[in-house]
């Protein structure tokens, strides 16, 4: 008997997912992939509201999710819905969820950040090859999540309030770039580790691996480069110089960077350089998969039990 199709369906900070699978040889196989950059942390305002301008732009990717959903015949009961750091936080989280559920049918879950850490990791473990202890580091748009483990063992996992979305608003938005915003994104991410940093390194790594768009706009550009794809100290150091040298924020001038990662990048680059030297971090690979591939998993177990 063939198995049914189901769908993972993640509304981050910065981005809204959806995978479609089946399951072969108890594994979930995509057979679709639909995203959109709606960067919903752009829009919460000093008051912890979501502004309508943005809401309605996460709700149109939503609608459109939806189509697709019709279009491989999704049944209800196989979808999952799930929603991290900017829905955990802003304060009409409800009106975005009553204003979603006429279009997808299907009730938006908000994860807590540790949960979000636990299906971070099994996404990971499901996607990327490799023994030993794995420190796995995801940049998210508002929240970063911290995970250490032992193949599906995890030992430490923890969620802090820091992304790229929101450390762009908060001391990337005005061009050109400057030294002191490296420097100041540094002493911030070093006050969001706080005891963090010290139990990490702890307990200790065999390796790194690292999720998000923060990591994928650096590896795309030095895949574009034809550069080794594992992100060092030096990588990230020379990307700090090239965005510090662009004169406009579009950063056009750095070679292999798309449009559509530029928004970000430079706050990424700052998050990445920061954790990098506040933690002792020599090299960096990335996940193949994270967040949407470990709910993916969690979505195959579920429809295989019941």
């Amino acid at each position: 008997m063939p198995t049914p199709a189901y769908a993972a369906i993640t509304l981050g900070s910065n981005s809204f997912n959806m995978l479609i699978a089946k399951t072969k040889g108890d594994q979930p196989h995509i057979i679709a992939k639909y995203k959109r950059k709606v960067r919903l942390a752009e829009g919460i305002g000093e008051d912890g509201y979501l502004s309508q301008e943005v809401m309605q732009r996460g709700l149109d990717c939503l609608a459109m999710f939806a189509q697709m959903l019709t279009l491989h015949k999704i049944h209800p009961n196989h979808v999952a819905v799930i929603a991290t750091a900017t829905l955990r936080t802003i304060n009409n989280a409800d009106e975005f969820n009553q204003k979603a559920i006429p279009l997808l049918g299907h009730p938006i879950e908000i994860i807590s950040g540790m949960r979000e850490a636990e299906l971070i990791y099994q996404g990971m473990v499901a996607t990327t090859c490799g023994q030993g202890r794995r420190l796995v580091i995801d940049i998210g748009g508002a929240s970063s999540e911290f995970i250490i483990g032992d193949g599906h063992q995890v030992q430490f996992k923890t969620s802090l309030p820091m992304g790229s979305v929101t450390f762009n608003r908060r001391f990337f938005s005005n061009a050109p770039v400057q030294e002191l915003d490296f420097d100041d994104a540094k002493q911030q991410v070093l006050e969001v580790l706080g005891e963090h940093r010290q139990r990490l390194k702890d307990l200790g790594w065999h390796c790194v691996v690292g999720a998000s768009g923060a990591v994928q706009s650096v590896v795309e550009i030095l895949m574009h480069r034809k550069l080794s794809e594992i992100i060092t100290l030096s990588v990230l150091t020379q990307l700090k110089a090239e965005i510090l040298a662009e004169e406009d924020a579009s950063l056009s001038g750095i070679i292999g960077l798309s449009v559509e990662r530029a928004p970000t990048f430079a706050a990424g680059v700052a998050i990445l350089l920061a954790l990098f030297e506040l933690l002792g971090l020599e090299q960096l690979a990335l996940s193949g998969g994270a967040l949407r591939e470990g709910v993916l998993v969690m979505l195959a177990n579920r429809i295989l039990e019941s």
